[in-house]
């Protein structure tokens, strides 16, 4: 079979087409043939090895040389122990522990997979299981948000920023989405009360304040963010440099501890929840971005 290969650390350029064995399912795993994949920033990062976690599977060079975690497609083959699908159905899901999405065939265990509606296309499924999982977390779990709650998400303009805007919409809250320039319509278009472009204004420097600021491209300050927030308001980052993860897991966490602002980093559950992020789409409360 043919899959997208790089052996190296680096930039798109040492990504290879290559012709390699088709994967054969474990006891527990189905085989898939692939008919959609999306791209996640952790692709990128684990394409680079950046940031430095981007390494925890291989510090000198990838142990999974086969990125791709988000697929869509038809199963093939099933393990002898696999009981919730058989050959010709049509699944979904994150396989980010196991990787291999970028080839047209991948082995993935049945936990990790739902099966696709009819009325969801395959692209539709693979823009679904992390992104969609991400904002979930952040805007209900992490935030708790309710009914009038002012929201700011940094990055909304992505795959994961505007599945949050939708939820955020949804659950009733007003809505700032933070990206660039071109992305700008975008984030109006999904529904975002208020855009607002990094490359022209600090909002963590403007003196408004929210309830929620989820933020999937952090660069700020620890201090910055603290500032944008309300009284009793919820920082969450889900991406973002080395260096502020470590000062959220210790001085953020003493910080939560001494006043009513809590700061953190969203541990994303994968793949939680996707029987009900499949009503909120088939109910038109989430769509993907066309």
């Amino acid at each position: 079979m043919k899959a997208i290969v790089y052996k190296k650390y680096g930039t798109p350029n040492v990504l290879e087409l290559k012709e390699v064995e088709k994967p054969v399912p474990k006891d527990d795993e189905v085989l898939i043939k692939i008919h959609a994949v999306s791209l996640n920033a952790s692709d990128w990062e684990f394409l680079r090895g950046k940031p430095l976690y981007a390494r925890i599977r291989g510090i000198r060079k990838p142990k999974y040389q086969i990125l791709g975690s988000d697929i869509a497609g038809r199963i093939e083959a099933v393990g002898k122990d696999v009981k919730q699908f058989q050959p010709g159905d049509k699944v979904f899901g994150d396989i980010f522990d196991y990787m291999g999405g970028f080839a047209e065939y991948v082995c993935a265990p049945e936990k990790t997979l739902t099966l696709k509606p009819a009325n969801m296309t395959f692209e539709e499924a693979a823009t679904l299981p992390q992104a969609a999982c991400i904002a979930l977390q952040g805007i209900r779990d992490k935030g708790n948000i309710q009914p009038g709650q002012k929201v700011l998400i940094n990055g909304a303009g992505g795959g994961a920023g505007l599945f949050a805007v939708q939820l955020a919409k949804s659950f009733g809250a007003e809505v700032t989405g933070v990206d660039n320039t071109r992305k700008l319509e975008t984030m109006r278009s999904m529904g975002a009360d208020f855009i607002i472009d990094y490359t022209k204004e600090d909002f963590t420097n403007n003196g408004l304040r929210y309830d929620l600021i989820l933020d999937l491209a952090a660069y700020h300050s620890i201090f910055d963010y603290r500032r944008a927030l309300g009284p009793k308001g919820i920082y969450a980052m889900v991406g973002g440099s080395v260096a502020l993860m470590f000062n959220l897991l210790f001085l953020g966490s003493l910080l939560s501890m001494i006043g009513r602002k809590k700061m953190g980093i969203l541990a994303m559950k994968t793949n939680k929840d996707m029987a009900h992020i499949l009503v909120l789409f088939e109910t038109g409360k989430l769509s993907c971005y066309r």
